[in-house]
């Protein structure tokens, strides 16, 4: 019996070096894969490539295409060959790389699941003694099964049979989401030249791209921050429908010690990965998804990267934006060509390495992009635009903890931003490259390519930092659309319409021919540039969850117009209302002005909003 038991130890722990061998093989060999990007041909033939302004950008950014092996941060050299200089075991961890710590362990659980499933193999065969009945009723009884069976049944009771999908409906065009992150609506080049706030920035790609298709000006999100419009993109569905106000925590349930064997009700009914790969859609996701999702998401191409600037894999220091580049190339090159794609290339820039003082680490070969410029001060950065804030606005507000970070001087506030810039600007190039791999491949005249972001960004304004709050920096983003049904004579055009990131899955089963679900909120977009005269939203509400504690980050709500805005802070029972019009800083606030006009405007938006706030957090089949 004891060289039985010897044995089965030395057996066991073979698999165990095996498992984690394939694990570890697997990783790198995909990395090495990546580390070959970035070398198209530019003399490569381009079936049915346009003669335009795109293609021209296209054909600039393979010069500055990222040839980076060595990073500066700040002065340091960081080589490949080197130990990464950031150490990210000493820095506080962020939500996000808590969630991929959390991530590793549950891989590790896997694989020591795995080695006790060998271990009842080999026990099944009379080998390292037997398991006791009591022991093995014990197993079966244990109150994580239970509850994992039960929400499984559950689920299938609750699930709701697909649509039809008529086969003839679906168009074959691909789909390329482009879906950065922390881009306010005047982070774009294009923007500037309407209105020339800022000649500085530079996103050429973005802006040529933009000339092909149609710029949305009024592009807005429904909750500003990571997590929430990451679920609300691929939902198609406000917060309070889809009730993921942890990043920990899809759908609001309690993170589970293992992963569901099932993926919960909304993700089965309502994502766009799930219904594009279920009708033929080869899927693919490179960078950040955002949220933790406790169950197997089973799309063809997944890789994950979140919650950092630079590491060392391999040999190799990665810069994320490039690493996102890399990823979505070789998902281009390596597809099955024989389907349609749907891919969202979820770039982490201009995310703000929280836990790091240098907050935002562009690449080495941006350093001198900016160097000589001076970034303007938005005209609303003034102590008074701060004061101006609701009174219970401290220094315990983490908008204005991270304002201290980033802007509470000049010199701080020209790092800051021409680091923003940079990586906005190395985010442009990315897309350059990936957009460059359509054409060589001959299909981006076959592409719905979609280019927006998670939420908008305080750059100083109000004394402010970072997103969360009902003002224009921080729910205002861009969006760009450039489509091949789309009329010639609307290329190179903008577009004033009320666009919100409930729309983004509605918009994206259409492209492929799909139906929308009943219980998706948007609209599609596209009836914006196919159809005439469509009715479309003047109005829309906003909502924001208390994060951590009402002075770290209060709630709030607001009914957006173009003309007014009104505002409501639930933690402190606080209204506001702001003439965008006359007052597109939100400076001046009129709630409690005594001008009738005004009065009167309170009193019907705070009505309306009321009555938006109780459909949105109703059960009502409602189109947005």
């Amino acid at each position: 019996m004891a060289k039985r038991a010897s044995y089965l130890r030395i057996v066991l722990a073979a698999a165990s070096f095996i498992l984690v061998g394939l694990l570890v093989y697997t990783n790198i060999h995909a990395i090495k894969r990546d580390s070959t990007r970035g070398n198209i041909d530019s003399k490569s033939p381009t079936r049915g490539a346009r003669s335009s302004g795109l293609q021209r950008m296209l054909d600039q950014s393979k010069q500055s295409s990222l040839s980076r092996t060595a990073t500066r941060i700040e002065g340091a050299t960081v080589s490949m060959e080197t130990e990464e200089n950031i150490n990210d075991d000493m820095l506080q961890l962020s939500t996000a790389e808590k969630m991929r710590v959390h991530d590793i362990e549950t891989k590790v659980d896997g694989l020591r699941n795995a080695l006790e499933e060998l271990e009842k193999k080999f026990r099944s065969f009379g080998v390292g003694g037997d398991v006791k009945e009591s022991e093995a009723i014990k197993l079966r009884s244990s109150p994580s099964n239970v509850a994992r069976t039960s929400i499984k049944d559950e689920q299938m009771k609750r699930t709701k049979p697909r649509p039809h999908v008529n086969k003839e409906d679906l168009t074959g065009l691909n789909i390329l989401l482009l879906y950065a992150d922390d881009w306010t609506h005047h982070t774009l080049s294009s923007f500037h030249q309407t209105k020339p706030l800022n000649t500085i920035l530079k996103t050429p790609i973005l802006d040529a791209l933009a000339s092909e298709g149609i710029r949305f000006t009024h592009n807005c999100v429904t909750t500003s921050v990571c997590w929430v419009s990451r679920a609300t993109l691929y939902t198609g569905q406000y917060l309070s429908r889809h009730k993921t106000k942890e990043p920990c925590c899809w759908n609001g349930m309690i993170k589970p010690k293992k992963k569901l064997d099932e993926p919960p009700e909304n993700w089965k009914e309502l994502s766009i990965y799930e219904l594009l790969k279920e009708n033929g859609y080869h899927v693919g996701h490179a960078g950040k998804w955002g949220v933790y999702m406790p169950f197997n998401k089973e799309i063809p191409f997944n890789v994950e990267e979140d919650g950092w600037h630079y590491r060392k894999i391999g040999k190799k220091m990665w810069h994320i934006t490039e690493k996102n580049e890399a990823d979505a190339l070789r998902f281009l090159r390596e597809r099955p060509k024989d389907q349609p794609f749907f891919l969202n290339v979820a770039f982490y820039a201009t995310h703000a390495k929280d836990s790091d003082v240098r907050q935002y680490m562009p690449q080495e070969s941006s350093m001198e992009l900016y160097a000589d410029d001076t970034i303007p001060m938005p005209p609303t950065a003034t102590e008074e635009a701060w004061q101006k804030m609701p009174y219970f606005f401290n220094d315990k507000n983490e908008g204005r903890t991270r304002w201290h970070w980033r802007y509470d001087n000049h010199t701080k506030h020209q790092t800051m931003m021409k680091n923003y810039y940079r990586m906005a600007t190395e985010v442009d190039s990315a897309c350059g490259a990936i957009l460059e791999e359509l054409v060589s491949q001959g299909v981006l005249d076959n592409t719905v390519v979609i280019f927006t972001t998670d939420n908008g960004n305080f750059h100083a304004e109000h004394g402010l930092a970072d997103k969360w709050y009902p003002h224009q920096e921080s729910i205002r983003v861009p969006l760009i659309i450039r489509d091949p049904r789309m009329n010639s004579d609307l290329r190179n055009t903008t577009n004033d319409e009320f666009t919100l990131n409930i729309d983004l899955a509605p918009t994206i089963l259409s492209a492929a021919g799909l139906p929308i679900p009943e219980k998706m909120m948007g609209r599609d977009i596209a009836q914006l540039y196919l159809s005439e005269n469509t009715e479309w939203r003047t109005e829309f509400f906003y909502e924001h969850p208390t994060i951590s504690s009402v002075s770290y980050i209060p709630s709030s709500e607001a009914l957006v117009r173009k003309n007014y805005k009104y505002m409501y802070w639930p933690d402190y029972k606080y209204e506001q209302l702001f003439d965008l019009v006359n007052d597109p800083g939100e400076l001046e606030d009129l709630f409690n002005s005594d001008d009738p006009k005004n009065l009167q405007v309170a009193l019907e938006m705070k009505k309306r909003f009321e009555e938006l706030r109780d459909i949105v957090r109703s059960d009502e089949i409602v189109t947005l």
